[in-house]
Order: structure tokens, then sequence, then C-alpha cells
């Protein structure tokens, strides 16, 4: 079943496109009903940096980071699936941790303790123990690690092709229906 009501977190981890690859495609897809969408403050800065403008559409709603009282914040709000991409490895040892000092952080904690779909899109490297070892702790919990790890099966002919190669994952793993490069086809 697509998810009617998805939640995208974007951090200060370089990689502003993928958000904006995501964002789009889920805005494009029939399905989704909303997308509440939380920037963090170097989420901004980094995508400002990058050159990325985030899209805006009626299906978006762009929640503060500090607003813990949005309805994202509560297992109740029933939001089916959520990816933070790119994800700070800042970011997953909140998660991994369970600390929710903002609201993107509380928003990642309701999906693991709703047993619902979380993606991190990590977007670091080297990876440290503590990283690898956050990974785990996440994995345990019920979320998915994403490396932005792109591919290249798909013969990808510009910076675009290639994001998507993550991204179209990003979307498949948080069981959106979209549309995708399949190997063999």
């Amino acid at each position: 079943m697509t998810p009617r009501k998805v939640i995208v977190g974007v951090t200060g981890a370089s990689g502003s496109i993928y958000a904006r690859q995501v964002i789009e495609s889920l805005v494009a897809c029939p399905a989704i009903e909303e997308v509440a969408v939380i920037v963090s403050a170097y989420g901004g800065a980094v995508a400002a940096h990058e050159g990325v403008t985030l899209p805006q559409d009626d299906k978006l709603r762009y929640v503060a980071p500090n607003d813990m009282f949005d309805a994202v914040a509560s297992g109740s709000a029933r939001y089916d699936a959520m990816a933070v991409v790119p994800c700070s490895v800042g970011t997953l040892g909140r998660i991994a941790s369970g600390v929710s000092e903002d609201l993107l952080g509380r928003a990642a904690d309701v999906m693991l303790k709703e047993r619902r779909r979380l993606v991190l899109c990590v977007r670091e490297t080297p990876l440290s123990l503590i990283h690898i070892q956050n990974m785990e702790r996440v994995t345990l919990a019920g979320g998915v690690i994403l490396p932005a790890a792109p591919s290249f099966y798909s013969h990808p002919e510009d910076i675009e092709a290639v994001c998507r190669t993550v991204t179209e994952r990003v979307l498949s793993l948080m069981g959106v229906e979209a549309e995708h490069y399949e190997w063999g086809k």
C-alpha cells in the first residue's frame, strides 16, 4: 500500500539535491496527500550553499524544526513513512540514542516506536565505528539505513540522473510507487 502522509527531514549533511529530488517525486505521486517537511537550521544553510532550492507545492507543509507541538510529533497523527535525506551522522546518532531534541528527531522516534517506515539516507564517508554502531542500533529498531551511494547500472548521463539512483531507492524503501530504474529491463 502506497503511503498517503509522509515526512521528509532535511539535515545539514551535504547532498541537498537528494532532498529536492525526493520531495519533487513525492509531490508528483498521485497517492501522496501530504508531505510534512522538516528542514534543520543547518539543512537550510547547506541547501543554500549548494544552490539547491526545495520545492513549494500545495501538498507540502514545511514545519519549523523546533515546533514540538506539530502533528508529526505524535503517533496518533498516523504518518505512514519518513525519510531523512540527506541524514547527517549527528542526526543518525541522536535517532539511534532516542534523543529527540528537535522535531526531526522526535518524528523519527515516533516512526520507530509506531513500527512505521523510517529511511535514513546517510551522507558521510569514511565511517567511524561509532557511526556503524549507530546504524546497527537504528536497523535493530526497525529503521533502514540507505547510504547515499549512487549506482551506475542505468548509465546515468548527468548529476541529476546519478542522484536519482539514490532517491529512487529512498522512495521505494518508503513504499512509494514511483517511476524508477529496474535492473534487467
